[in-house]
């Protein structure tokens, strides 16, 4: 498994940031390696969905949790990726530290190719993550 963590402190308020990173339809504006996003059912907080991913337009299904202003936990389910994302919002005094957590792997005979492509899943998440403070510090 690959585990890759990036971490950004944002000058806005837990309520700011929570508002951007849960409109996870919106997801393919800050993260560039998710081309489309489609819902497939919601429950609650939970919701199922498939993902299209930059990487030869791969599809992957996921189940993403939602737990409001503390943490977004993204499922693989089905797909080239197995594993995990999980985006937590920690509150730090006037500002809040946003991290990004992956634990993941590529499925299959991709499986040999992991450690290749976690310099890039860890470049576009540090892309990523920077797009979302510019975005709500503006």
């Amino acid at each position: 498994m690959a585990t890759i963590e990036v971490e950004v402190e944002i000058n806005a308020t837990v309520d700011k940031v929570w508002d951007i990173v849960s409109d996870i339809d919106n997801e393919p504006k800050f993260w560039k390696g998710t081309k489309k996003v489609k819902n497939l059912s919601k429950e609650g907080d939970t919701i199922k969905r498939e993902i299209t991913i930059a990487f030869r337009d791969q599809k992957c299904l996921q189940e993403v949790k939602l737990e409001p202003k503390k943490r977004i936990e993204a499922k693989f389910t089905k797909g080239i990726i197995n594993g995990e994302k999980i985006v937590t919002i920690i509150p730090n005094e006037e500002k809040t530290i946003l991290r990004t957590v992956w634990d993941i792997k590529l499925t299959g005979m991709m499986g040999m190719f992991t450690g290749m492509i976690k310099n890039h899943i860890k470049s576009g998440t540090e892309q990523a993550m920077q797009s979302i403070k510019e975005e709500i510090e503006r």
